[in-house]
């Protein structure tokens, strides 16, 4: 579904990603591990067109990400933010149904609507939230709410940054079933970015290690303990010691 081919990307001096390959199949979860600033986000955001790699080719559904009408690519995706990013001055139903209600949809409001509430009960959450604002809803609740926006449209492919950023480790729990079960309920081909390794036993199919700009490892999420790899070994065990420099 998704293949990066030899990505580069600098900022300036900062040579962000130096010659990344991945392949992310139809269907699967693959969860993209590593270190802050490694370049995790610069690598959905390059799928999405929000940065453009300096050199390389990535492909989804077998095009060229620059080839395709965009209106028509980006209804393909949807994404869960690291802060949940729900518009303060909507209600929650509003917020699910952002995309409903705008661009090519454009559902009449009483459909939106529905679809909306929908939605929030594939997530856990009733009816009773739909008129509520964000400021209303603890952490827990705003993601799920995040989570309900990103299914709205039914996309193919859905991308999560850091889904159980700032949660206690029981919803953190909740999230990440939820997600898993929204991956294999609707059968999308997803990527999630996490640096929480309860997450990526819960959520993954396989697993890339992001390092120095290239894909140090990559695999099924059930050889990931037993990977040789050092960066994926220091990184999993959480060890100061190894290829991974910390700072001292």
């Amino acid at each position: 579904m998704i293949t990066f081919e030899n990505i580069h990307k600098s900022f300036g001096p900062n040579h962000v990603l130096k010659g990344v390959d991945l392949t992310v199949d139809q269907g699967r979860s693959m969860v993209v591990i590593g270190g802050s600033g490694t370049g995790k986000s610069v690598l959905i955001k390059s799928v999405l067109g929000l940065i453009q790699p300096d050199r390389g080719t990535i492909t989804v559904g077998g095009r060229a990400t620059t080839r395709h009408d965009r209106d028509a690519f980006l209804s393909r995706f949807g994404m869960l933010f690291q802060g949940a990013a729900l518009f303060d001055s909507l209600p929650v139903w509003q917020n699910v149904a952002f995309r409903l209600l705008r661009g090519r949809l454009k559902l009449p409001r009483d459909q939106a609507r529905a679809t909306a509430i929908d939605k929030l009960r594939q997530v856990g959450l009733g009816e009773d939230v739909a008129d509520r604002f964000p400021a209303e809803l603890s952490g827990g609740m705003q993601k799920r709410v995040g989570l309900a926006r990103a299914i709205a449209a039914d996309p193919d492919i859905i991308f999560f940054d850091e889904p159980t950023t700032g949660l206690d480790p029981i919803m953190a729990g909740v999230i990440n079933t939820l997600i898993r079960d929204i991956v294999t309920d609707l059968g999308v081909t997803a990527i999630t970015i996490t640096h929480d390794m309860s997450s990526v036993h819960a959520i993954a199919d396989d697993v890339a290690m992001l390092h120095d700009g290239k894909i140090q490892w990559t695999g099924p999420v059930g050889t990931l303990n037993d990977a040789l790899d050092p960066h994926v070994v220091q990184f999993v065990n959480g060890r100061a010691d190894g290829p991974i420099a910390t700072i001292r």
